[in-house]
């Protein structure tokens, strides 16, 4: 009992330095392993043939000797990147996730002193400060730094209300926008729908405002494109369009004028400059658009018909039977 008890207390003093030597062999054997020195087999041939056997596949000591040192950590971070991005897209948070990478670098360039502190803005007429910088996308977590100055004109360009932009970046805070606005040209109505247009056609917005109200109203398809050229025409006769309350264009060949007191006024196809000139003349003579009639036609050129109202009707009639002559007794 005594031989086995100093057996193991003799094991137990020796353990801590075996674990020592254990672990200086280990760290020898690491070290020699990343600064790429042979290992030191030895004589023993067993132990020779088992290193032999040990040796890895060859296509993997082909891939160890072709790519470079940390090659599998690089393949490691993109591969994680690569799943990332793939359940950024899968899960559609891509906007959220790019603009909370903008905010990031934009709120990085404004600690360093690139903050847009002041805006100037040139040209702007039916548009305020507050809605240029947001059609161009400019908020307050923009930096001057990171701001497209291209992107942000184009953004501008794409609203109707604006015909020409220019940005500019004033570092190392200042950003100047000049802008060239459309005019407000007339009101559009069309299928039931009201929309201030600009003299190209181009709607602008839909009528919201009564600001718009004085604008001359042109009703019908194709009315917006042409509406410069007859309107232009029209301001030639005052007379004529003083009266006029809305231009109307039919089938897209030509146009009827609907009076302030009613009355439709359907013109030619063609010499639409001769009808407006023999209206123009007839009303200052013979006060044509105060008398009692509902419809002036004149797509004929040999003549001009007009439609009297039903009271007006009615009193003609009576006024012919007044002035047809009586028969006489006793005439057959």
């Amino acid at each position: 009992m005594d031989g086995a008890g100093r057996l193991a207390r003799s094991l137990r003093s020796l353990r801590p330095q075996a674990d020592l030597k254990a672990a200086a062999i280990g760290a020898v054997v690491l070290l020699r392993e990343r600064l790429g020195l042979p290992r030191k087999v030895g004589n023993n041939p067993a132990k020779k043939q088992r290193l032999q056997r040990e040796q890895p596949n060859r296509l993997i000591a082909l891939l160890e000797r072709c790519l470079p040192n940390r090659a599998g950590v690089a393949a490691t971070v993109l591969l994680l990147v690569g799943s990332i991005g793939f359940g950024v897209v899968r899960g559609g948070h891509l906007a959220e996730f790019t603009a909370a990478l903008s905010d990031t670098r934009n709120a990085m360039a404004n600690s360093a002193g690139f903050r847009i502190t002041a805006v100037a803005i040139n040209g702007r007429k039916q548009l305020t400060q507050d809605e240029v910088l947001a059609i161009g996308g400019v908020n307050g977590r923009s930096s001057l730094l990171f701001l497209d100055a291209a992107t942000v004109r184009d953004k501008l360009k794409a609203n109707p209300w604006i015909g020409e932009a220019t940005v500019l970046k004033l570092y190392p805070g200042q950003l100047q926008i000049d802008i060239v606005e459309r005019t407000a040209f007339a009101l559009w109505q069309n299928d039931g729908r009201l929309a201030v247009i600009a003299d190209d056609g181009a709607v602008l917005e839909p009528y919201l405002s009564r600001r718009f109200i004085s604008l001359p109203l042109v009703v019908g398809k194709g009315a917006d494109t042409r509406a410069r050229d007859f309107l232009a025409l029209l301001d030639r006769y005052p007379q004529v369009k003083k009266q006029t309350k809305a231009a109307i264009l039919v089938g897209e060949r030509r146009w009827n004028l609907r009076l302030k007191d009613g009355l439709d006024i359907r013109l030619p196809e063609h010499d639409v400059g001769n009808a407006l000139a023999a209206l123009s003349k007839l009303d200052r003579e013979d006060r044509l658009f105060s008398r009692d009639i509902v419809a002036i036609d004149m797509r004929l050129q040999d003549r001009l018909v007009v439609q009297l109202s039903e009271d007006a009707a009615k009193a003609r009639e009576e006024l012919f039977k007044e002035k047809k002559p009586k028969k006489k007794a006793g005439d057959a």
